[in-house]
């Protein structure tokens, strides 16, 4: 098994990994929309929570040595569902090989934040 971590996506909120490659898949830890230039939570509208999710995916996807493209499954939370519509606007644009997913409203989110995305993605290794 191999740790996966990077500067490039917020450091882990409690005892846990960013990710862990093992077998030739990428298993990452939930992403919610801290930047982790200013390790805090900036954006306040779905949307714009989701386009940092995204981004901080994108950091740990590139550490684990894969990307968008290998993503095999998703995991996501929101906080309402009534933001589904517009999440699934800012996913559709990084998400663009359509994986499995699965996405449910949950009562809270670690600081608050409207979403949370997991992936289980493939590696060539």
């Amino acid at each position: 098994m191999r740790v996966v971590a990077t500067e490039k996506a917020p450091k882990a909120l409690g005892p846990y990994s960013q990710g862990y490659v093992h077998g030739g898949i990428f298993y990452s830890a939930g992403q919610i929309a801290i930047n982790p230039e200013v390790d805090a939570v900036e954006a306040e509208t779905i949307e714009a929570q989701t386009e940092q999710v995204c981004k901080n995916i994108g950091a740990v996807l590139e550490a684990a040595g894969t990307s968008y493209d290998k993503v095999l499954k998703t995991t996501c939370f929101l906080a309402d569902m009534g933001d589904f519509a517009a999440f699934n606007e800012v996913y559709a644009k990084y998400f663009t090989s359509k994986p499995a997913r699965s996405c449910v409203a949950v009562k809270t989110l670690p600081k608050n934040v409207l979403c949370e995305v997991e992936v289980i993605a493939a590696v060539e290794e």
